[in-house]
């Protein structure tokens, strides 16, 4: 099977949709290995994509909508721009209370 979207993506997408989860939970959804998801999210971590705070016994992950895209094709674009695409309306909105600088309308 293949898909459009690569496992960054889809892991992205997952923090995006439940700040909160696990990278159990993640791996699940993506279908790939926990361990998988851990260096994806530490890599979005060492990029600037992604800020994970420890909240008690777990993980809150928020996203930095301003990221550019790292490819030259589509380096003009943001991480925000790429959410606007996957997510609905009321995901986005969640999503803005974590990055309040990025209007989403």
């Amino acid at each position: 099977m293949w898909t459009f979207l690569s496992n960054y993506a889809h892991v992205l997408v997952c923090i995006a949709r439940d700040p909160d989860a696990t990278l159990r939970e993640i791996a699940a959804f993506v279908g790939v290995t926990e361990r998988a998801v851990h260096r994806i999210v530490h890599e979005l971590e060492s990029a600037g994509v992604v800020v994970c705070v420890r909240e008690g016994r777990r993980n809150h992950y928020s996203i930095n909508l301003e990221t550019p895209m790292r490819h030259p094709l589509e380096d003009d674009k943001t991480v925000g721009d790429l959410l606007e695409a996957l997510l609905t309306k009321d995901e986005l909105a969640a999503l803005s209370v974590d990055a309040p600088n990025r209007s989403t309308a």
